[in-house]
């Protein structure tokens, strides 16, 4: 079994947020959280602009690829492609429900094909030497019996997943948006619970809903990884305790206003790419001076300015000014 420990705290792929200037943003607050891409296609990949779908700083490792696909030979290229570029694990995405995603057969409508979900693990397993895992949910329509998700699980261990990860609410193909799909399903942890009492030798993690490190630290005594999404998100700064309590790394002391000054270096060496816009990089710094004095002031003079044309490192150095009154 892989070092399991870089999986104790995840913070989980999203699509639209978890993109290479956030995750570079979240490096500066916590160096051993397990980082995910946003799911890409393997489509995308195969078909599309290749180096810019999977070009990420080093210093974001870990990082788990996150790949949305049905077909193994085409998930086994991409995850070839990933380990060369230096990825730490590859992830097959089965839990999001979107329509695109379900009209090509992958996401969450994987649910009802644990079999195929077990060949492409397999062929997964086979192509790379680096971890494989999978996020799933607890389960899919009406298709939600525990002996079907026992089921489902058992394929992916028999074919030697290296971690799953368990989103702990049912997921609706139809009758739900996505965004719908993340909050109505009720939570049942104790279901993920359950499987691992089922499978003890294997790694499990959980998800959803989860806000607190004091949450994390209670599903940890039971599971082994938790994977935090909007909160960590949301609330950046609730990381920075992470490497301490979690990875018995030393206590830093560090504030909004150190990850900030940190940052400028990375925006103008992006800058210095003419595809490259500030506002792609400090869209996921609003959340970082939550509960600060002018942080309303500091959010809209970003949201205002950094998506000019001309708008450089000294806008973001601007905005940080309204906060230091």
């Amino acid at each position: 079994m892989h070092n399991c420990t870089q999986r104790t705290l995840c913070i989980a792929p999203m699509i639209d947020w978890t993109d290479r200037h956030y995750r570079y943003l979240m490096r500066l607050i916590t160096k051993k959280t397990m980082l995910y891409t946003e799911m890409i296609t393997t489509n995308a990949i195969i078909h599309g602009p290749r180096r810019r779908l999977l070009q990420y700083s080093p210093e974001e490792n870990p990082l788990t690829l996150q790949l949305g696909g049905n077909s193994p030979d085409d998930l086994s290229f991409c995850a070839r492609l990933a380990e060369d570029l230096g990825y730490s694990e590859i992830n097959l995405n089965v839990g999001c429900p979107s329509d695109r995603v379900s009209c090509g057969n992958f996401g969450l409508a994987l649910m009802y094909q644990p079999e195929l979900v077990a060949e492409c693990v397999d062929a997964l397993k086979n192509a790379v030497k680096i971890p494989v895992s999978v996020k799933c949910r607890i389960g899919v329509d009406d298709k939600d019996g525990f002996d079907d998700l026992v089921y489902f699980i058992q394929s992916i261990v028999d074919a030697k997943a290296d971690f799953i990860s368990i989103h702990a609410r049912k997921g609706w193909l139809n009758r739900l948006s996505p965004k719908e799909n993340r909050s109505i399903p009720p939570l049942q942890y104790d279901t993920v619970y359950k499987i691992k009492a089922l499978f003890p030798k294997q790694q499990i993690g959980v998800n959803g809903g989860i806000t607190t490190l004091a949450e994390a630290r209670t599903h940890l005594a039971i599971v082994d990884s938790v994977m935090i999404g909007r909160e960590a998100y949301h609330n950046p700064m609730l990381f920075k305790e992470v490497d301490q309590l979690f990875y018995h790394q030393s206590a830093i002391s560090l504030t909004p206003f150190d990850v900030a000054e940190q940052l400028i270096p990375y925006i103008e060496e992006e800058l210095s790419n003419p595809d490259r816009k500030l506002n792609h990089i400090t869209r996921h710094t609003l959340n970082l001076f939550n509960g600060y004095p002018n942080a309303r002031l500091y959010r809209r003079f970003l949201s205002e300015n950094a998506n000019k044309p001309e708008a450089d490192s000294n806008i973001f150095r601007q905005a940080l000014s309204y906060l230091h009154g």
